[in-house]
């Protein structure tokens, strides 16, 4: 028993010590990202370009078909959701691999800012850092914004006015609510989901962001089935 314990021991001050460099080289990425870049030079930059869209020249289905699947409690949290970091961790322990990323939307907008989409235990953790960061400086409607400014929708698409011309031909605003819920399911697997690609898989993956706007209270059963009826 005594050496079960001592082996007990070692291993957690070992994991322990392996999580306290990670945290540091982790810290030191956020730092260098910062440095070279401050966050009110990369708000900047992201508001002037030509075909910047403002939250409000949004269809709010589209904010809460997004909210709904990519970060139920963005409204509640301070930029990470430690709940959805350790569902992510278990399911990668039992996957044995990056398979689920418990990122909040607070988290992806800090990676589409400043780092890859490179899957790395140090970036995550930079990833974390540049999100409380963003977090103290933006509203949260503002870090809405910047986020649907910044993400890949697939066919080359960074932006949602891109998007919804390019797959739509129409302003953001214009979008029904068949299209704003099949557009907000793109972002979590762009090259998946790609509405030139993938139709079949798109129209799934829209039929699962529409269970989680009724699970979270933003459609009943009776508007969903309409708006999945409705092209």
């Amino acid at each position: 028993m005594k050496r079960i314990k001592k082996l007990i021991i070692i291993v957690l001050i070992l994991l322990i010590s392996l999580s306290l460099v990670v945290v540091q080289k982790g810290y030191d990425m956020y730092k260098e990202a910062i440095t070279k870049s401050s966050l009110e030079n990369e708000i900047e930059l992201i508001k002037n370009k030509k075909n910047y869209t403002k939250i409000e020249e949004l269809p709010q289905i589209y904010i809460n078909a997004v909210i709904a699947a990519e970060d139920h409690r963005f409204y509640k949290h301070s930029g990470v959701d430690i709940i959805s970091i350790g569902r992510a961790v278990i399911k990668d322990i039992k996957e044995r691999g990056f398979v689920e990323g418990g990122s909040t939307i607070t988290q992806q907008l800090a990676k589409n800012m400043y780092f890859t989409q490179e899957k790395r235990l140090t970036r995550k953790v930079a990833e974390v850092f540049m999100a409380f960061k963003i977090e103290k400086y933006c509203e949260k409607d503002e870090i809405l914004e910047l986020y649907f400014n910044t993400t890949y929708y697939g066919k080359g698409y960074y932006t949602i006015e891109e998007a919804t011309k390019g797959y739509f031909n129409k302003e953001p605003i214009e979008m029904t609510d068949y299209e704003a819920t099949l557009l907000a399911g793109i972002p979590n697997a762009p090259s998946v989901y790609s509405l030139t690609k993938n139709g079949e898989l798109a129209s799934k993956r829209q039929k699962q962001v529409i269970d989680k706007m009724i699970k979270y209270g933003y459609l009943n059963e009776n508007e969903a089935n309409k708006i999945l009826n409705t092209k």
